[in-house]
């Protein structure tokens, strides 16, 4: 039987651009699944890489016979995502990133998991690791993990098990993107809540558990993640635009909160008093930080536990003017291009 008339059981799809430094433990974490009965086939969609990845996939694939490489000319998550699915022969799509490293038992467990739980989505918490062991790194990890820095996410603080909003990335069955359409191409980011919105209003279910717990690698530095968190919060308001369910609350908070201060800072100029309520605003920041900080200290260095709430500062003012920026997109469409070098990671 040759490779095309391989009709396997699951489909694990990997978009990717540029992820020099991250696929190579994703791809092969990939490769290491224990196959379910059926077995299961590797679509990569590249987005026309340049540091190096397009050649090491090609390698792998020469080797690996069960793993397909595509181009993604589109260079964006949502259109390699669409280019794999199109292209799966599976009957199950498993959603795959290329930060994200998965245990063996993991396709084989989203299928136990589905067909338990009869959810149309199912994933599992992040286990969010240090890039390295620089305190750039830790400090990353701690923003993406603590209630204060990214809000009541649940698949990033929590260990969370039943039915939830989104989880990130996932697998499904195939017929369910012939009910609710694939990945919207319009989003860059955003687009992982935007599908898990249409799945909601659907009438369908998504299932989070910890049986799903993958390993995820964040960028190195803060400066890193300013800068991604600044050009991902600007396509929030365009995401509601598309989808008025695809963004909770909790994305809209930093923005409300630079408003305030900034409203505060302006109405010094008119009352001298407004100085003593931007300190009160930000010792009340900061004192919620350090409530924080202390509930999760056995969860990272102490120096770090001390930087967080000023570092978090800077984050949710770096989201929120972000998201004040993407107001813009209430009357003009984004570029769709892609933000930064390496993959778009925003699952929620």
């Amino acid at each position: 039987m040759t490779t095309s008339d391989f009709n396997p059981l699951l489909s694990i799809v990997l978009p990717c651009r540029n992820e020099q430094g991250y696929i190579q433990a994703c791809l092969q974490s990939a490769l290491d699944q224990d196959p379910p009965e059926g077995g299961f086939e590797i679509i990569v969609a590249d987005g026309m890489s340049t540091d190096g990845t397009r050649e090491y996939l090609e390698q792998m694939a020469k080797q690996h016979p069960q793993l397909r490489i595509l181009d993604n000319p589109g260079r964006i998550v949502s259109t390699g995502l669409n280019a794999a699915i199109r292209a799966a022969r599976g009957d199950i799509i498993v959603r795959m990133d290329a930060h994200t490293i998965y245990a063996p038992e993991y396709v084989r467990q989203c299928l136990a998991v589905m067909n338990e739980t009869g959810a149309d989505n199912v994933g599992g918490p992040w286990r969010t690791v240090p890039f390295d062991d620089s305190f750039g790194s830790k400090m990353v990890a701690a923003i993406l993990t603590n209630p204060f820095g990214v809000g009541d996410s649940r698949f990033r603080t929590s260990s969370f098990e039943g039915f939830v909003e989104t989880v990130p990335f996932g697998a499904f069955r195939r017929e369910l993107f012939d009910r609710v359409g694939l990945y919207d191409e319009k989003l860059v980011r955003n687009q992982d809540n935007e599908l898990n919105a249409r799945i909601r209003q659907a009438g369908g279910k998504i299932y989070q558990t910890p049986a799903l717990t993958t390993e995820y690698h964040p960028v190195a530095k803060v400066t890193s993640l300013l800068k991604q968190t600044y050009k991902t919060s600007q396509w929030h308001i365009f995401s509601v635009r598309e989808n008025a369910f695809s963004m909770g609350i909790r994305h809209f908070v930093p923005a409300a909160f630079v408003l305030l201060l900034c409203g505060l800072l302006a109405g010094i100029f008119w009352n001298p008093r407004s100085l003593a309520a931007v300190g009160v605003l930000l010792a009340l920041y900061l004192l919620a930080g350090f409530y924080f900080a202390i509930r999760r200290r056995r969860d990272y260095p102490l120096a770090v536990g001390c930087a967080l709430p000023f570092v978090c500062l800077v984050f949710h003012i770096s989201y929120g003017l972000g998201t004040i920026a993407g107001l813009r997109y209430l009357f003009v469409a984004p570029p769709s291009t892609p933000i930064r070098a390496g993959q778009a990671v925003n699952p929620g």
